[in-house]
C-alpha cells in the first residue's frame, strides 16, 4: 500500500476528493489510501459486523456495529494530523445519530468507540499492531481486536493466524491471543461464543 506526498490538515482531509471512489486514512498529514477489502478480508469485516449486530440485537444494547463507516481521530503527531477508519467499529447509537448530519469521525473531545477491529493485510502488520495499538490506547478505546488471516505477509513470510484482543486496563492494553478453537474472550461481548478459527474463516 503507497501513500500520496500530499500533506494536508485534518479539516482538508474531511473535504478531500480526487474525483474517484478511494477513501482514505489520514497518517501524520499523509493520505493514506485505503483499498477495496477483497476476498477474506472483506469476509472478515462483514461476519464481524453481523456477528456483533446480532448479539447487540440480542442483549437489546444502545449500540450499532458500523463496517469501515467510522473515523476516529487521533492526537497530532508534532503539527500533522492523523484519522484512521477501523475496518468495524461498535458505538453507542446516540453517537451514531450524532455522526450522520456531518462528517463521520469521532473527534478528540467526544467519548471513544466501545470496540474496534482490524483485519490485518499484508503490508499494515506494523501499522496495525504497533502504530494503531498505540492510538487507540492513547483515544481510550476499550477493546481493540486484531485479526491475522493471511497466509503469508507480504515478504512471503508464513503468517501466526491468530485474534489477538486488547484490553485498556488502568491506562495499558492486555493482550490476550488465540488460535484454532480455541473461544475469544471479548469482553465488549462477553457472551458472544466465537473461535479463533470461526473468524479467520469468516464463519466458514
Amino acid at each position: 500500500m503507497t501513500t500520496t506526498k500530499q500533506i494536508v490538515t485534518f479539516e482538508q482531509y474531511l473535504t478531500y476528493n480526487d474525483g474517484t471512489d478511494t477513501r482514505y486514512e489520514l497518517e501524520r498529514g499523509e493520505l493514506i489510501p485505503m483499498s477495496q477489502p477483497r476476498g477474506g478480508h472483506g469476509e472478515i469485516m462483514h461476519f464481524l459486523e453481523r456477528s456483533f449486530t446480532a448479539e447487540i440485537e440480542r442483549l437489546k444494547l444502545d449500540w450499532v456495529a458500523c463496517r469501515a463507516a467510522i473515523g476516529v481521530r487521533v492526537p497530532q503527531v508534532g503539527r500533522r494530523d492523523t484519522s484512521r477508519v477501523p475496518d468495524v467499529t461498535v458505538l453507542p447509537l446516540s453517537q451514531w445519530k450524532n455522526l450522520r448530519n456531518r462528517e463521520a469521525v469521532i473527534e478528540l473531545n467526544e467519548e471513544p468507540p466501545l470496540l474496534v477491529v482490524e483485519v490485518v493485510s499484508a503490508g499494515t502488520e506494523s501499522r496495525d499492531h504497533r502504530a494503531k495499538r498505540a492510538e487507540y490506547n492513547i483515544l481510550g478505546i476499550p477493546v481493540y481486536l486484531l485479526v491475522d488471516f493471511l497466509d503469508f505477509d507480504q515478504n512471503g513470510k508464513a503468517v501466526d493466524k491468530r485474534v489477538t484482543v486488547l484490553t485498556l486496563v488502568e491506562g495499558f492494553y492486555d493482550e490476550a491471543v488465540y488460535r484454532g478453537e480455541e473461544v475469544i474472550q471479548i469482553p465488549t461481548f462477553s457472551e458472544l461464543k466465537l473461535t479463533a478459527n470461526q473468524v479467520i474463516n469468516a464463519g466458514a
